[in-house]
């Protein structure tokens, strides 16, 4: 269906405002999920004084700088982490529209960087990737890849079942056996096998392309991120350089969100580095 300028721009509008919507729900999952507390009951309350917040007191990013990131009961300080979590949503689900428009990918696209999102700030403050996320989401991507067979105008992003299944296999056992080996070689866990589940995940979403770039992506940014922090940190007396870890399942999701909008102009460009100039 084709739309005028300003409709597209009122769609994109919507998607913004309706992104950081569903943003404010996931802050509440990143606090719940490790917990093991429901999502849906009580609803949103303060997380020091618990006590239950207003809907005029709960509007994406506007009110935490309307309260001046302070709890209007108790006016203990608010994390920066609840607008971040909803302007990050936003913008991507924004770009999810932008990226495909009006067609049946773009919702579940949406769901999927929502996903993502949750991943990265469950991963970062409790080392965890919920299972929530992956043991849905491999059958939802093998599911999708059938459904593409069926509607090849949905816009979604697909190889086939098969290569679905089979990319989702290979993505987990490489990280698996990564991990094995760092085990075996180091002595010590490489990463947790929620990062095998989630490349999984990924991999049945995106099929083996998807699995390579995430995979790349995240062992680049994860490499350089590392580094820094390991020389730009003051060393403890006593503490082992041996002793710095960061949670993969960030980089991951971030390596799989890059491959959702830019995936082919990747590959291409990792390609073209691998094969010398004639």
């Amino acid at each position: 269906m084709e739309l005028t300028e300003s409709g597209r721009l009122v769609l994109a509008v919507f998607s913004f405002i309706l992104g950081s919507m569903v943003g404010s729900f996931l802050n509440v999952c990143v606090h719940r999920i490790p917990q093991g507390l429901s999502v849906v009951k009580p609803r949103s309350r303060c997380p020091k004084c618990e006590t239950p917040i207003a809907w005029y007191d709960n509007l994406p990013m506007l009110s935490w700088l309307i309260l001046g990131a302070k709890c209007r009961k108790c006016g203990l300080p608010i994390s920066w982490q609840y607008p971040l979590v909803e302007a990050i949503t936003g913008a991507l689900f924004l770009a999810v529209y932008w990226r495909f428009g009006l067609v049946a990918a773009t919702p579940i696209y949406m769901a999927f960087v929502a996903s993502m999102v949750l991943v990265t700030f469950v991963d970062l403050t409790d080392w965890t990737i919920p299972n929530e996320v992956t043991f849905p989401g491999i059958p939802i991507g093998v599911a999708l890849a059938v459904a593409g067979l069926y509607f090849p105008e949905s816009g979604l992003l697909l190889g086939g079942p098969i290569e679905a299944m089979i990319a989702g296999f290979a993505g987990g056992a490489f990280l698996y056996l990564l991990d094995k080996a760092a085990l075996l070689l180091l002595g010590k866990r490489g990463m947790g096998f929620g990062d095998v589940k989630l490349i999984a995940m990924v991999g049945t979403f995106f099929g083996y392309k998807g699995v390579i770039v995430t995979i790349i992506i995240a062992c680049f940014a994860g490499s350089i991120i590392g580094i820094a922090m390991i020389l730009l940190t003051p060393k403890k007396e006593g503490e082992e350089s041996a002793g710095h870890y960061l949670p993969f399942g960030p980089y991951l999701a971030a390596g799989a969100v890059l491959h959702l909008f830019f995936g082919p102009q990747l590959v291409e460009l990792y390609l073209s580095t691998l094969t010398p100039a004639i």
